[in-house]
């Protein structure tokens, strides 16, 4: 078995294969191919959480065992900890060990940019991003890397924070621009892209963005959790990653309380197009163990 650390298992997965490769795993899925059951979510200590994600397909399977503890950061401890366990289905032999938080960062990232790509009703060069965490700096990376985007908005709790997002984000990336944002109720910039990339539990995404922009919810991952506003899910269409664990763990759409007859999955809306309109839709992701699987299929072929 090999084990790759956070550095090696980022080399393993660049963007150009594992779009498509979460893509065809979305496909699979639809179809009952890839057996993933809803991820194991047990409590522990000082509000963290132990997440075990499964996944088997007729190749590979996989499982994610990852913590989350909130207030790590106070420690100088990573608040996401895990690794993926590969496996060959035909003989259960253990093929890889990757760094979970990776895995997760980069296939998340990877769920939003195949979003963005079946979703946005324009070829997107700005986006706002909303929270400096981990997963503000993979998306961050991603947008710029696979889709070229350089124009970017950054809010957070406090207008530091995002300054410094701004800075380490124009670091890696020189020909960025980034600029901090204050107050979004009152100075909204006109962008292609909104994301939502926090545990907040009351919306953070303002109701009257533009017609045009495609707001994508990522960080939201508990039903008491929220970064949509309900009036901005009752005007436009919803696309989720994964119906199943929405309905069960999309604070969102559950407070909200949508009509989830009228909401759809996003490998539906891969093989069957949403209905053109000047409304771009909403796109709520949660995460899925297919995900992973698909991420591990890039790294083995690397291997």
């Amino acid at each position: 078995m090999q084990i790759l650390n956070a550095e090696q298992t980022a080399r393993a997965l660049p963007y150009s294969q594992l779009v498509p490769a979460v893509a065809q795993a979305a496909r699979e899925l639809a179809q009952q191919q890839i057996n993933a059951p809803e991820r194991l979510v047990v409590p522990m200590a000082e509000g963290g959480v132990l997440l075990a994600m499964p996944a088997v397909a007729h190749d590979l399977s996989v499982t994610k065992l990852v913590t989350v503890h909130p207030g790590n950061g106070a420690h100088g401890l990573p608040v996401i900890q895990g690794e993926v366990v590969v496996i060959d289905t035909a003989t259960g032999r253990r093929l890889a060990l990757l760094d979970g938080p990776t895995v997760t960062a980069r296939r998340t990232a990877a769920v939003t940019l195949l979003g963005i790509q079946t979703l946005a009703v324009h070829k997107p060069a700005s986006a706002l991003l909303i929270g400096t965490g981990a997963q503000a700096a993979a998306h961050a990376d991603a947008l710029v890397e696979h889709l070229g985007i350089v124009q970017f908005w950054v809010a957070a709790r406090s207008l530091a924070s995002a300054q410094a997002f701004c800075a380490a984000l124009q670091t890696r990336h020189p020909q960025v621009r980034a600029t901090a944002v204050d107050d979004l109720e009152h100075a909204l910039p006109t962008t292609h892209l909104v994301l939502a990339l926090t545990t907040s539990r009351t919306p953070v995404i303002p109701a009257h963005i533009a017609d045009h922009t495609l707001a994508i919810g990522v960080g939201a991952f508990k039903p008491d959790m929220a970064e949509f506003p309900p009036a901005l899910l009752h005007s436009r269409q919803i696309v989720v990653d994964d119906l199943g664990g929405a309905k069960h763990e999309a604070g969102d759409l559950l407070q909200a309380q949508v009509d989830w007859s009228q909401v759809r999955s996003l490998a539906s809306a891969l093989a069957s197009p949403l209905t053109p309109s000047k409304l771009a839709p909403v796109f709520k992701t949660l995460g899925q163990a297919a995900w992973d699987l698909a991420a591990a299929r890039v790294a083995i072929a690397a291997l």
